[in-house]
C-alpha cells in the first residue's frame, strides 16, 4: 500500500501476483489503494493468483495472464470452511436438529458471503463496469460455485467479462526466474 500511495497519481503501475491468497483484509485493501490510483493500474499474473490474489487483480483496469495463468475465487472461508457449504446445513436440517454453533456459524458465513459480492460488485464497478455484469460476477465468483482452490482459466475470465490479455511481458518471466 505504501508504494502504492508513493506513486505519482497519473503514473502507471504494473503489478505482478504470484499468491495462493491469503486474508481477505490485506487482499481488500490493497484492491482499494490500486482501484483508487488515477493512473492506469495492470496486474501481471505469470502463474497464479488465487483468493486474495483475484481481488486484487480485479481492482485493475487491465489483468494480463500467462496463457495458462489462472485466477481462483474469492468466496469466503471460515476456518477454514468454505461460507456456502456451512449455509447448505440450514438447507438440509430442521433448524432443531443444528446446534447453535452452527447456526451461529452460518449467521456469520451469510454476512460474509453478502460482504464479499457486495465488494466484488463495489470494486468492478469503480473500474466501469455495468452493475448488472458486475453482480453477475461477483455471484459467480464468491458464492461457493466451486471450490475455493478451483483454477478459472482465461478463457473462463474472458466469458464471465473480464478484460484479459496473454501478453505477459517477457521481463516478467525474466524476473520470475529469480526466484527459486
Amino acid at each position: 500500500m505504501r508504494a502504492i500511495r508513493l506513486t505519482p497519481p497519473d503514473m502507471p503501475i504494473d503489478l505482478i501476483i504470484h499468491t495462493p491468497g491469503g486474508l481477505a483484509l490485506a487482499s481488500t485493501q490493497i484492491a482499494n489503494a490500486l482501484v483508487r490510483h488515477k493512473g492506469p493500474v495492470r496486474v501481471i499474473i505469470p502463474h497464479y493468483a488465487m483468493s486474495g490474489g483475484t481481488l486484487i487483480a480485479l481492482a485493475a483496469d487491465e489483468i494480463i495472464t500467462d496463457p495458462n495463468a489462472v485466477l481462483g475465487p474469492v468466496d469466503p472461508q471460515l476456518q477454514g470452511i468454505p461460507a456456502a457449504s456451512i449455509l447448505k446445513v440450514l438447507e438440509k436440517k430442521d433448524i432443531k436438529d443444528i446446534e447453535d454453533q452452527t447456526l451461529i456459524m452460518a449467521d456469520v458465513a451469510q454476512k460474509a458471503m453478502d460482504q464479499m459480492v457486495n465488494y466484488v460488485v463495489w470494486l468492478l464497478m469503480e473500474n466501469g463496469m455495468e452493475e448488472e455484469k458486475a453482480k453477475a460476477i461477483a455471484q459467480e465468483l464468491a458464492t461457493g460455485k466451486y471450490t475455493h482452490d478451483f483454477p478459472l482459466e482465461v478463457d473462463k475470465l474472458r466469458e464471465l467479462g473480464l478484460n484479459v490479455s496473454t501478453e505477459a511481458p517477457e521481463e516478467v518471466y525474466q524476473l520470475m526466474e529469480l526466484y527459486p
